[in-house]
């Protein structure tokens, strides 16, 4: 566990990920474009990067959880970034991006001879913290079995191997997240309809989660519409996501009813709470 690992991203998932690496023995450089959210790492040993192409060494690993498909394009193809990482290099790419963004980035950087691991998260910041997270990942064998421990390390609980076809991890997390907003969205309209009929909803939802709802989802997003009932106030993630869904359906002419009316209605939340 001697290894130094490039980071890149320090936000909501990325700080305890990181924290859990150092946690885990390694060492870190890391990246954040507001610079202060690394100083917890920094105080702790880590080395803080100017940019992000400083946290990447020749031959090593590098992570990075960062916001979109525009954002990961500028990190990896500025900078002579795969150019640095290099022939034996791993990228773990960690965000939720478009399934065609990572094909385009597996192969951008096996022509510099390195691997490219696509990793999205599944879990909250507390999970990331409780070392909970379900990861899916794809990419070459080799590079899979490299990074493997250091998913651990970050707080995988589950890792799931998809094979090394890109984009379709990102895509699994497309559809698991379209799933849970579903879910969440459906169960704030059922909590509501029952207190119109002045019906108390939480023995409802606890009766429902407990047996043919008992689910780690239902549990969670049912708690949580009981102690708020408007929990999309952020709407930027799931809208993010869900276009980036409704987007790939579009390409392949999969017809997605459900997606287009999650949309909307998170666009008129959006526009609501602006």
């Amino acid at each position: 566990m001697s290894e130094t690992i490039g980071f890149i991203g320090l936000g909501a998932l990325g700080l305890p990920m990181a924290t859990n690496l150092m946690d885990s023995g390694y060492g870190l450089r890391v990246y954040n474009r507001t610079a202060s959210k690394a100083d917890p790492l920094v105080a702790r040993g880590a080395i803080l990067a100017n940019k992000p192409v400083d946290v990447v060494t020749s031959g090593g690993v590098v992570a990075s959880i960062i916001w979109d498909d525009a954002a990961l394009e500028s990190i990896v193809t500025n900078d002579g970034f795969l150019d640095k990482l290099g022939a034996g290099g791993v990228h773990i790419s960690m965000e939720t991006v478009s399934p065609d963004i990572s094909k385009k980035m597996a192969k951008l950087h096996a022509e510099h001879g390195c691997a490219y691991v696509e990793a999205p998260i599944f879990g909250r910041p507390e999970a990331a913290m409780a070392r909970g997270l379900v990861i899916p990942f794809v990419g070459p064998k080799a590079a899979k079995e490299r990074v493997h421990p250091l998913l651990e390390a970050m707080g995988g609980k589950w890792i799931f191997d998809l094979g090394e076809e890109a984009g379709a991890a990102v895509l699994a997390k497309l559809i698991g997240n379209f799933l849970f907003f579903s879910a969440g969205n459906s169960m704030r309209e059922m909590i509501a309809l029952a207190r119109k009929n002045y019906v108390d909803p939480k023995p409802i939802i606890e009766m429902l989660t407990g047996t043919l709802l008992n689910s780690p989802i239902y549990q969670t997003y049912g708690k949580r519409m009981l102690e708020d009932s408007n929990p999309y106030r952020q709407t930027a993630i799931p809208l993010k996501d869900i276009g980036l869904l409704r987007a790939n359906a579009q390409e392949v002419d999969s017809p997605t009813p459900v997606a287009d009316l999650m949309a909307a209605l998170l666009q008129a939340a959006a526009e609501t709470a602006n």
